[in-house]
């Protein structure tokens, strides 16, 4: 597949924009419906969520814009959510890494030290064999998550190191190791699939054995304790990390940014890159009010809907149609005060038939006062297939979200 945007370039492409950048007074929207890519579904008419969903808000908005379809990582790589992020973010995820704990960690608002290690934990279900039958434990309420981590905060230290403990949202929390030779070189104990045990915490290297044997333990202890537990009697742990230095929006784009994201996750990455986290309510209304309210005050904003992304992982057609749908009937909020450039995508592709991220390219489009517009007649996968912008790799979104707020000047002479 040939990227629309060269594929190979022999000068750095940081160093490239860092001597184009301009500021000036423009607005850059960026609109993630996450996991929004998808593929056909034989019994909903051969249709994308996308296709089949009515859309005349933004059939209209791609009708006067250019469209595309962005790859997170690479051809046939599928991401997490933190790669996805960070692709159409402008940093390139096989360069930058920034673990799914510490993202979990810092959105929840939680102190996170460069010597911590934070992992992302879900509560799940597991059958008297210890096999996993809900990697989800039926997605339990935030209320029950609270019950429960306030269990597991009788686990206050193991061999010197302390064990903090913080609920998240539905059935995530978080679990935060801080000591000394601490190393986050540590396999995740959830397997990805139901049917099995979890896994054993396995150290990477050597210098992380300590940190997997202080994590064994933990998931001993804890699962003791929440043995009668149901339906959450066991913990499955993702992405153990620690806080990486990264430059963030305003030294890497001289842009003031800002975050309408209510989960922690995405909170988080937001919070590592500079970006001011606004108060925000539960609602895709409630997001979009966010940005009329601050339009002022910054010239980034990061708006994030997490409905469609749960949908597909759970193969909720419907589902994901509906927050499509609500999506659009609230865009006309945003363009109460419309900005100067307004990028609407997804992260990855989250396909109802296969109830996972895949590697699927995301449909984007670009609008602007000077972006042009193309073939396209509706947002949908197929239509961006046409579009004017191609195939690109996603951590070119942001050059081309800049260019259409004229704040990058000529490169060469």
């Amino acid at each position: 597949m040939q990227n629309a945007i060269g594929e190979e370039c022999s000068m750095d492409a940081d160093s490239i924009l860092e001597g184009l950048l301009k500021e000036n007074n423009s607005k850059i929207v960026m609109l993630v419906m996450d996991g929004l890519g998808d593929i056909r579904s034989p019994e909903f008419g051969n249709k994308t969520p996308l296709e089949y969903a009515e859309t005349p808000n933004l059939d209209a908005l791609a009708r006067e814009s250019v469209c595309g379809r962005h790859i997170p990582v690479m051809p046939g790589i599928t991401p997490g959510s933190g790669p996805g992020h960070l692709g159409i973010f402008g940093y390139d995820p096989l360069e930058v890494v920034i673990g799914r704990g510490v993202l979990e960690a810092v959105g929840l608002g939680l102190e996170l030290k460069h010597s911590d290690v934070a992992a992302r934990a879900n509560f799940a279900t597991l059958d008297g064999d210890r096999r996993i039958t809900d990697r989800r434990a039926g997605r339990i309420s935030t209320e029950k998550n609270i019950q429960l981590c306030n269990i597991l905060k009788q686990i206050r230290e193991i061999d010197g190191v302390e064990i903090i403990i913080e609920p998240g949202r539905g059935h995530r929390f978080v679990i935060i190791l801080r000591g000394d030779n601490l190393n986050p070189a540590v396999d995740d104990t959830d397997p990805q699939h139901e049917g099995t045990t979890p896994l054993e915490a396995k150290a990477q290297k050597e210098e992380a054995a300590f940190t997997a044997d202080i994590i064994n333990k933990f998931l001993e202890r804890a699962g003791a304790l929440l043995k009668d537990q149901h339906p959450a009697n066991g913990i499955l742990l993702r992405g153990i990390s620690a806080r990486p230095k990264v430059p963030g929006f305003k030294e890497k784009y001289r842009l003031e940014a800002a975050a309408a994201a209510s989960y922690p996750m995405y909170r988080g990455i937001a919070d590592l890159l500079g970006m001011t986290l606004l108060p925000v309510p539960d609602t895709i209304e409630g997001l979009f009010r966010t940005y009329t309210e601050f339009h002022n005050k910054y010239d980034f904003f990061f708006i994030h809907v997490k409905g469609t992304d749960q949908a597909g992982e759970d193969g909720e057609f419907l589902t994901k149609v509906g927050v499509i749908e609500k999506v659009d009937s609230a865009l006309p909020i945003l363009f109460e005060k419309r900005p100067n450039v307004l990028a609407v995508t997804g992260d990855h592709s989250s396909p109802c038939p296969m109830r996972s991220h895949s590697w699927h390219p995301v449909p984007v489009l670009v609008n602007s006062q000077f972006g042009g517009s193309d073939d396209a007649v509706r947002f949908t996968e197929n239509q961006c297939n046409i579009g004017g912008l191609g195939f690109f790799e996603s951590k070119h979104l942001m050059s081309i979200l800049l260019a259409n707020a004229l704040r990058l000047d000529k490169f060469g002479a």
